[in-house]
């Protein structure tokens, strides 16, 4: 039987504040869920008092934790199946929350398979302008290269996962509805969410998700529910309310193409209004199919296998 490797991400609100007792419940219903790779949001304060906090997340989830910049977002994975080989503290120069960053080796893979590129982020809150230059920037995990040790330049496969607080690109049964500009009843809101379309009238912000689509990165839900007629794939991550609009998918996870194979399941779990204002994104991918993908090396165009002389692609 292949090795199920389970991935979350959750922007968990304000980190618990200072509720010590809501924070450690909401890490022990991760822990039900058996994740292997953990993407957090929202990290607040995990830095202070030398991190005592992040080390008491990494106590609960059984799990290695890596804190990125200002403790905005995180990366908790499992030892016994990923070893970090490099972190990545300077992201790139727009980000208003800075992502956690990390290239780690899946272990049952082998020590000759390409690592893994990693990024745990949050796009701006109030800038569409910031988010699409911020999702540029993610696009540069997707182009992070290894050389193997035969002297071979690999491009890395990559997954992301976070909060893009913007929507995804219309056409997918069951994603929920984009919301309409004038039914949101919070004004700054609207602006938030909303950027001048080349008409000149306000539309709806789904520029993050072309973006990062146009890079050769996949929303993992999308392609589950188009593959397997699976609408719950691409359910709600944040409820509806009276200022913000209608039920919205602001969360998700991209991968690059060649993993979607190894997808092996999507779904939301939700949480309770009182806990969180975002539920958890879940992705399930089959081990066996991961080490298999990773250990491909083929020279065809547009495989893992880059030009040598390339640069290590930005930041």
């Amino acid at each position: 039987m292949s090795r199920q490797i389970t991935l979350v991400s959750w922007n968990f609100e304000n980190n618990g504040g200072s509720d010590a007792e809501k924070r450690q419940r909401a890490h022990n219903k991760l822990v039900r869920l058996r994740p292997h790779l953990v993407f957090r949001q929202e990290m607040w304060k995990a830095d202070s008092d030398g991190s005592t906090i992040l080390y008491q997340l990494e106590e609960v989830l059984g799990l290695r934790g890596w804190l990125g910049p200002e403790a905005c977002t995180a990366i908790f994975a499992d030892p016994r199946l990923f070893r970090p080989v490099r972190e990545w503290p300077k992201t790139g120069p727009m980000w208003v929350l800075p992502p956690t960053a990390l290239t780690v080796r899946f272990l049952p893979a082998g020590d000759e398979a390409a690592p893994l590129a990693l990024a745990s982020y949050h796009l701006n809150y109030a800038s569409g302008t910031n988010r699409v230059a911020e999702a540029e920037w993610l696009s540069t995990w997707a182009d992070k290269k290894w050389t193997t040790p035969r002297g071979e330049t690999l491009r890395m496969p990559c997954i992301i996962a976070g909060d893009n607080n913007s929507y995804p690109v219309p056409g997918v049964e069951g994603d929920p509805a984009l919301p309409v500009l004038e039914k949101i009843n919070d004004r700054p809101h609207r602006l938030h969410r909303s950027y001048v379309g080349p008409d000149g009238t306000r539309v709806m912000d789904t520029r993050p998700d072309e973006a990062l689509r146009t890079a050769g990165m996949e929303d993992v839900a999308r392609h589950w529910a188009v593959r397997h007629r699976d609408p719950a794939a691409v359910s709600r991550t944040v409820n509806a309310c009276e200022t913000h609009g209608p039920d919205s998918r602001v969360d998700r996870v991209y991968a690059t193409t060649e993993l979607l194979d190894a997808v092996s399941g999507v779904d939301v779990i939700e949480v309770p209004e009182e806990e969180s204002d975002h539920h958890i994104v879940r992705v399930t991918l089959n081990g066996d199919r991961l080490s298999d993908i990773l250990n491909q090396q083929p020279s065809a165009p547009g495989s893992l296998i880059a030009p040598r002389a390339t640069s290590s692609g930005g930041a």
